[in-house]
């Protein structure tokens, strides 16, 4: 667990709650204590877990975040349009190293995606060779044939522009055009690619959980603080 001994300011700044030359006066608007001491000089150096703001302790040094994305979102920090980094408080867009998405979702795909500003967990899961559990909903265009499920089970489905065949997925059928699908890869548009390459179409996307975190407490556009137990 981290616990780093360095300057306020910097604490502060890298957690997103000023910037280093605005440090002295934040901390005259703001109580800033250390170890239960109020303090006023920016360039006193403390832990991390011993400082507190208005008796509240500091946000951690990383962050991890479960967000259920609404349809209209872009995952992204330089698109135009809505992004879905506004979605969350902006002390902590500010914050040093940023904060961003590990993977992303279409726009108009809904559900679970994490944001962090760990860059290792971001790595580690966003690596082709993660092999982390994603869990979609879909609708579609027209019923299934009857097929779907052993073809995209069979680790032979090859999609346009690929190389290699996809991963075996686990394909549910709740209607004949209402389906959740469990894939293991992130390749681009893959949801779509895979209905497409059995002649059909997905209208609406929703992804479930991802690697066994799932949104069903969240409403869109909310968001929760989770932890990733180390694997």
């Amino acid at each position: 667990m981290q616990n780093s001994y360095k300057r306020i300011d910097a604490h502060l700044s890298t957690l997103g709650y000023c910037t280093r030359s605005e440090a002295k006066k934040f901390m005259k608007i703001y109580e800033v204590f250390v170890k239960d001491v109020r303090v006023f000089d920016p360039s006193i150096k403390a832990y991390h877990n011993d400082i507190q703001i208005n008796d509240e302790a500091l946000d951690p040094e990383t962050i991890t975040i479960l967000l259920n994305k609404p349809s209209g979102f872009i995952c992204s920090h330089n698109d135009a349009g809505s992004l879905i980094y506004a979605l969350i408080p902006a002390r902590w867009n500010r914050r040093n190293p940023k904060i961003s998405t590990i993977g992303r979702l279409d726009v108009d795909t809904t559900g679970a995606i994490i944001l962090t500003d760990d860059g290792a967990l971001n790595h580690k899961l966003s690596s082709p060779k993660s092999d982390v559990s994603k869990v979609y909903e879909a609708t579609l265009a027209v019923p299934l044939k009857g097929d779907e499920a052993q073809i995209f089970a069979s680790g032979e489905l090859m999609l346009n522009g690929e190389k290699k065949p996809l991963l075996p997925a686990i394909l549910e059928v709740i209607s004949e055009t209402h389906v959740r699908l469990e894939i293991c890869e992130g390749k681009y548009h893959q949801v779509k690619r895979m209905f497409a390459a059995v002649g059909n179409r997905v209208l609406t996307l929703h992804r479930v959980s991802f690697d066994g975190f799932t949104v069903e407490d969240l409403k869109e556009g909310e968001y929760k603080t989770i932890t990733y137990a180390k694997k």
